[in-house]
């Protein structure tokens, strides 16, 4: 996953804020276009006026089908018959491909739980890369 410096700076300032509590980072809104995801995110306890004052995160639609396919979101555990030896054997059932699971298939609170999903690994990403650069020191 790659974030700018910049991006950093600003997740970091955010996560600071909150008093490293991740939790009361919110999605203020979304928006999905062909390439990228855009989430404006802002601290539940200093609801902001305007998308304008929250933090903008913008990432590649890659990222976030990756990120719905690693959560197992356009998935279920189920069961297929083999087609040429017809036995029965448990497998992931893909619904559809990441993106047109979002936007197709999936319900308001999937959507949602999928952008959260996002959210979480962005966040891990950031705490647990910046940990291994301080070990370097």
């Amino acid at each position: 996953m790659k974030l700018t410096q910049k991006l950093k700076d600003e997740l970091w300032w955010m996560i600071i804020s909150v008093d490293y509590d991740y939790s009361r980072i919110s999605i203020a809104d979304h928006e999905l276009n062909d390439d990228t995801l855009t989430l404006w995110l802002e601290d539940k306890h200093d609801f902001k006026n305007s998308l304008d004052e929250c933090l903008q995160l913008d990432l590649s639609v890659k990222q976030f089908a990756r990120i719905i396919k690693a959560e197992n979101l356009n998935s279920y555990d189920g069961t297929k018959v083999h087609p040429n030896k017809q036995f029965v054997y448990k497998t992931r059932i893909q619904i559809n491909e990441a993106i047109k699971w979002y936007r197709e298939d999936a319900a308001l609170i999937e959507q949602q739980w999928a952008r959260e999903a996002l959210l979480r690994t962005v966040l891990t990403y950031l705490v647990e890369t910046e940990a291994v650069g301080e070990k370097e020191w």
